[in-house]
């Protein structure tokens, strides 16, 4: 069996650090753009993790990029990303989709952004700015009503949601999804948490608003249900907003040892409360987010959470939505790319 190649392989092969690698994976800046692509195009012909498949198709002549062939891409059309929130810098979507406009480019398309509006949501119409017939293809960012998704997929174009409405009842979205793993930090964490004798364990973040979000909250209930522990209702907070989380907490007869929360920016402000209510994190909560924001990293105390490889799915993005303009008549296919779970000091003081 073909041993899988490993970040030291990739370091070897290239003769750098390994913390150079580990860098232009995880995208953590710091390095020139020429040295993060040669990395990546190197972790790809190596086979690394999720990078291995996307070599079975960038061998392919159909998604050879332009420098593979030394020549200018032909342009072919225009990639919509409808978006029903503006996205941040610090948004996981941001660093993801530089990535995303520099492959595609190479493979002969444009990248045009549409922003849908409260109204277009309401009414369920297109945004103004874009046209179906213009569009090769549709990428989809904070898209999480069910019914205008619903109308999206309708419009029989190649079509990709990353991240998309909370699948609560079990009713499927008809098109190509693409997610990080949004179990397997949390469960990581959890359970960690349960072997440092931690036994009440609350909830941040409204988890039908995504099916990420979603996802994250079922991690949280299902490793309380296999530790035999009860999931308090008044642990799990579903309110989002500064000062709503903030009369909930000083409403508490009692806080748990350790709250979940479903991102970054709910754990920086479920902190803030804390500590202005004279709470010390981690000293008296365990926090844990999940995105590994920029701003996780310079909290002060800096916050436990989950990173996303923004590149991995960049690449898992570009396969998915060309391999359905080739094959449009394949399945609908459902991608999750790895997770990390970071350790920080919002959740180890003392451990």
């Amino acid at each position: 069996m073909k041993k899988k190649a490993t970040i030291q392989d990739i370091a070897d092969a290239l003769g750098i650090s390994r913390n150079t690698v580990s860098k232009a994976i995880n995208n953590s800046g710091g390095l020139a753009e020429s040295t993060r692509e040669k990395i990546l195009q190197k972790a790809v012909e190596m086979g690394y993790k999720q990078f291995s498949y996307v070599s079975a198709f960038s061998d392919n002549p159909t998604f050879r990029t332009a420098e593979s062939q030394h020549a200018a891409p032909s342009f072919k059309g225009e990639f919509s990303l409808l978006s029903a929130k503006f996205l941040a810098p610090s948004h996981f979507a941001s660093l993801m989709l530089d990535k995303f406009q520099r492959e595609i480019a190479q493979l002969g398309y444009s990248l045009n952004i549409h922003r849908i509006t409260e109204e277009d949501l309401r009414a369920g119409r297109l945004p103004i700015t874009f046209s179906p017939d213009r569009s090769s293809g549709i990428i989809c960012f904070e898209v999480f009503d069910k019914s205008y998704a619903d109308m999206l997929c309708a419009l029989d174009l190649p079509i990709l949601f990353v991240d998309g409405p909370a699948q609560i009842d079990g009713s499927p979205l008809l098109s190509d999804q693409l997610y990080m793993d949004n179990t397997t930090g949390i469960t990581q964490f959890m359970n960690y948490m349960i072997r440092q004798g931690k036994r009440s364990f609350g909830w941040i973040g409204d988890y039908e608003h995504c099916q990420s979000f979603y996802e994250r909250y079922r991690a949280f209930r299902t490793a309380l249900l296999m530790a035999g522990i009860p999931a308090e209702d008044s642990f799990i907070i579903r309110e989002h907003g500064m000062e709503e989380l903030s009369l909930i907490f000083r409403s508490m007869d009692r806080l748990p040892e350790v709250f979940i929360c479903a991102n970054d920016f709910l754990a920086l402000d479920a902190i803030r409360i804390l500590t202005a209510m004279g709470k010390e994190v981690p000293g008296d909560i365990r926090i844990c987010g999940f995105d590994d924001s920029p701003e996780s990293r310079h909290s002060i105390p800096r916050i436990t959470t989950v990173h996303i490889h923004t590149q991995v799915m960049a690449l898992s993005a570009v396969y998915l939505i060309m391999s359905r303009i080739n094959e449009p008549g394949l399945d609908f296919r459902t991608i999750y790319t790895a997770a990390e779970l970071i350790q920080r000091e919002s959740s180890t003081e003392g451990d």
